[in-house]
């Protein structure tokens, strides 16, 4: 499968046999079964800890720095695999035959065009707008190309969406709501209801749909940044070779294009994540699958999500020499700053992703003069960085210390980095809300009231002016 790029399959299998004298091969046994109902969790703000729902998709071990999809760790589908198989693994569950394969790839062939998107696109000034957001305004435009859901013609089963979340009524009471719904329906009849659902603009053809459209869409955006034509796909191309091509010009090296497409494959899924949760917020209002997408990618453009890559560039420029490492950290940790790239919201290890990416990083900066001197600033910053904080506050490099330079030594400019990151999670974002549409509870937490009671009514014309306040 990857022939023409053995020494790239024999850096992640070095990668993968590192990762695992390391950490050990059990999983959370808590973490790791089905889900009794109701659930007792300790919750922090910003529901963290909170358990919202079983999947099958993906696992992140944070403590080991484990990352599983579909009972596949990262190495070995970064290793054997392609995009395309994972994508179609997140999907359905198992990965493809080759005539199922086939089948998948022409469907992103076909769907991944989206011209009529791209001329909408072309009248918006995207050379002024953040790449995000122009990806985010494409997303929607794709939507009215692919679908008729907001023409007035379109109609929404009734007895759909009660079916799909059966006890929305009385789901104020604690903890599950009433023991039958008041709208019930027989679990055949809501399989059959949720089936035929799933062929309208929630379903796996609208998902093909994104998956196919949001990666043409970033070549597109690409090159109306630079004030330049959308690029036609080259069908000599796959897809990562595909989006690499649409977005600067030249076609990628074998090399390049594998390691784009191992890149995709480490970006595609990763738990419970900020913007995986906002789409499948989203779906859980039987809202379609394009409007969970966009709400992702809403979510990656916040600057606590998304773009951490490009900021890893600007430091890394900013620091200038391996020679001024030392001095620029010691700085920094004076100021008590956040170095970035480094440290993660789950794993208090060596993040697997950037396992894999570090020596590909390496490996691309042979022969490019300037992301070779960037690599190397970045080596010895990681040194500093674990000798000094990695055993005591287990703080290691994360996915995006190293995915920028990687980017970079193809030619893609910064500002097309966190929609790369948008292209790929298109495969995770798009299988959460598939799995969680087949048993489909709108999500509902509640708030801790802290305000005050029996407050006065003050008229009008006896207010007098108070200090503004946004408590």
């Amino acid at each position: 499968m990857h022939e023409n790029t053995p020494e790239i399959t024999e850096i992640i299998l070095k990668a993968r046999d590192k990762a695992i004298k390391e950490t050990s091969r059990e999983a959370e046994p808590e973490m790791t079964r089905p889900i009794n109902w109701p659930v007792d969790c300790i919750v922090g703000p910003g529901l963290e800890g909170a358990i919202a729902c079983e999947t099958r998709i993906g696992y992140v071990n944070g403590s080991k720095g484990w990352l599983i999809y579909r009972g596949y760790n990262i190495f070995d589908l970064c290793a054997y695999a392609t995009f395309e198989e994972v994508s179609y693994l997140l999907m359905y569950g198992y990965l493809p035959s080759k005539t199922q394969l086939a089948a998948f790839k022409k469907k992103l062939i076909e769907y991944r065009t989206a011209h009529q998107t791209k001329r909408l696109l072309m009248g918006f000034p995207i050379e002024k707008m953040k790449s995000m957001a122009a990806l985010r305004l494409g997303t929607n435009l794709m939507r009215q190309e692919f679908t008729d859901v907001d023409s007035e013609k379109y109609l929404d089963n009734v007895a759909r969406i009660i079916a799909a979340d059966e006890d929305s009524i009385p789901m104020e009471t604690t903890p599950m709501g009433e023991e039958h719904a008041i709208y019930e329906f027989k679990r055949k009849q809501r399989e059959a209801m949720i089936k035929e659902d799933l062929k309208h603009a929630t379903g796996f053809e609208s998902c093909f749909h994104l998956l196919a459209g949001v990666a043409s869409l970033t070549g597109g955006i690409a090159c109306l940044r630079k004030g330049r034509m959308p690029i036609e796909h080259d069908p000599e191309l796959g897809f990562a070779g595909n989006l690499i091509y649409t977005m600067t010009g030249k076609k990628p090296t074998a090399i390049e294009e594998r390691i784009m497409d191992v890149c995709l494959i480490l970006h595609a899924d990763h738990g419970m994540n900020a913007s995986t949760f906002a789409a499948m917020v989203v779906a859980s209002t039987l809202s379609d699958v394009y409007l969970s997408v966009g709400s992702g990618i809403a979510a990656l453009q916040g600057s606590l999500h998304g773009g951490a890559n490009e900021r890893v560039i600007k430091m890394l420029k900013e620091i200038g020499s391996e020679e001024n490492v030392p001095a620029w950290f010691a700085k920094k940790r004076m100021k008590k700053e956040k170095i970035m790239g480094f440290g993660h919201r789950v794993y208090k290890s060596y993040d697997p992703r950037a396992r894999v990416l570090g020596p590909l990083a390496r490996y691309m900066t042979r022969e490019n003069k300037a992301s070779k001197h960037l690599y190397k600033i970045a080596r010895r910053l990681e040194k500093e960085v674990i000798n000094t904080l990695g055993a005591q506050k287990k703080i290691f490099p994360n996915v995006d210390f190293y995915s920028g330079i990687v980017y970079s030594s193809m030619g893609i400019p910064s500002d097309m980095f966190t929609p790369i990151f948008a292209v790929s999670r298109v495969a995770g974002w798009t299988s959460r809300v598939q799995e969680y549409l087949r048993n489909n509870r709108i999500f509902r937490p509640r708030a801790m009231y802290v305000g005050p009671f029996d407050k006065e009514f003050v008229p009008l014309e006896n207010r007098g002016n108070k200090k503004q306040s946004n408590i």
